[in-house]
């Protein structure tokens, strides 16, 4: 099985990239939508925060407004939660690929956000970088509801720049002419590597 880290910065069309691969049957693992798991009510990421930040957290889970206010009021505390969060993310992670190799998958992606900035790249056979030009990525985060353009450069100022990226990635999806041609882009990756998955086979053989 090839496993994909698909990456791209804030307003580059990411989430939508991923769902065009979820909707061509290859299964999609997405790092936003672990830590929302892991922050559940009961959840193994709320018990971790309640030690470390127990004013973030309540019946239903970790409130994420707490957790930022508890954030900025001590600088000392995001690394100390990263460092618990982020082995039960990799965990989730891990579970994941180990069904899909389990049930015969040729191609699993890996949506996560920060993929080269964190140096997890290495942990992929291949990565897709999601592109879009600077005025459409612009355009899409400031629609955002509370969104402001100084929020938007902070965001901007913690991630790697998008030619950085294309650079080191393996394939570039280009969202910037359009939903049917990133489609195609897609479709295109998604041949690609189940072709490469079946030559392996065949050499294996």
């Amino acid at each position: 099985m090839i496993v994909l880290g698909l990456t791209g910065s804030i307003g580059m069309g990411k989430t939508t990239t991923a769902a065009m691969f979820a909707d061509l049957g290859i299964p999609v693992w997405e790092a936003d939508a672990a830590v929302h798991r892991l922050y559940g009510p009961g959840a193994r990421g709320s018990a971790a925060i309640s030690e470390l930040a127990p004013e973030a957290v309540s019946e239903v889970g970790v409130d994420r407004l707490a957790l930022r206010a508890a954030i900025m009021a001590d600088p000392d505390l995001l690394p100390r939660i990263e460092a618990v969060i982020h082995p039960l993310v990799a965990a989730d992670r891990a579970e994941f690929l180990a069904e899909q190799r389990k049930h015969g998958a040729k191609l699993a992606i890996c949506d996560i956000p920060l993929l080269f900035e964190t140096g997890a790249e290495n942990q992929f056979d291949k990565v897709a970088a999601v592109t879009a030009p600077a005025e459409i990525q612009r355009e899409r985060v400031l629609a955002r509801p509370g969104m402001t353009a100084e929020a938007f450069d902070a965001l901007l100022a913690k991630q790697m720049p998008d030619a950085e990226k294309r650079a080191r990635a393996d394939f570039v999806i280009d969202t910037g002419q359009g939903l049917e041609p990133a489609r195609k882009q897609v479709a295109e990756i998604i041949a690609l590597l189940t072709d490469e998955t079946r030559g392996e086979q065949k050499h294996h053989a």
